[in-house]
């Protein structure tokens, strides 16, 4: 358990084996390089822009789980709503976030997501000046882990379905399945346990999933 603790801090990119200290320091430099350099190159933005990817960035990194008023949030950045839709597509395909939908057929790039995650819970303890919120850091890692290799869309009960199949509720070791209950396979990944018991499954071993 500490291991992955530590993991969820600073586990995520390899350069975390030499870097030690400066293990945010570097991945900050990442974020700039690929704000900066790569989606300009790709994406033909200013530099304005860049500047206002980077405060979209760091809004989100200091959110809860995050349902979005893309209105309001588009005010907050001092852009469009249009232009929102078009920077959070850019930081997905940047793999900087993830956006969850109710369903994915027919997403395009101005679709507003139901929820928005920084892609992997390194980045919010990097970008976000406070301690992250715990509830965050739990989905966002395991939405990050089973993004490999499944598909994810936002249920109407619970946190997750997965393959259109699993509906999953993401919470700490007392996390009841209260939420997902006279569901047909329905259960919880839960922080701070060890083992699986009925329907509740360690959260750690969603990071097993490739």
């Amino acid at each position: 358990m500490p291991l992955f603790d530590e993991y969820l801090k600073t586990g995520y990119f390899p350069f975390f084996i030499n870097a030690g200290k400066n293990y945010s320091k570097l991945l900050l430099n990442t974020v700039n390089l690929i704000i900066e350099n790569d989606l300009p190159s790709i994406y033909n933005l200013d530099y304005n822009s860049s500047l206002k990817l980077k405060r979209l960035l760091v809004v989100i990194s200091k959110l809860v789980p995050f349902k979005p008023n893309i209105e309001k949030l588009a005010k907050q950045i001092g852009i469009s709503r249009d232009t929102l839709l078009r920077y959070l597509f850019y930081l997905d395909k940047a793999h900087l976030l993830n956006r969850l939908f109710k369903n994915t057929s027919g997403i395009s790039i101005l679709n507003k997501p139901e929820k928005i995650y920084l892609s992997n819970t390194n980045l919010a303890y990097s970008l976000s000046d406070n301690t992250p919120d715990i509830g965050n850091i739990r989905e966002t890692f395991f939405l990050n882990q089973l993004l490999v290799s499944h598909t994810l869309t936002y249920p109407a009960k619970g946190d997750f379905v997965v393959d259109g199949k699993y509906h999953f509720e993401i919470g700490g070791k007392n996390k009841t399945s209260k939420q997902v209950a006279g569901i047909e396979d329905a259960f919880v990944a839960a922080d701070g346990i060890e083992y699986r018991f009925e329907n509740k499954i360690p959260l750690w071993i969603f990071g097993l999933m490739y």
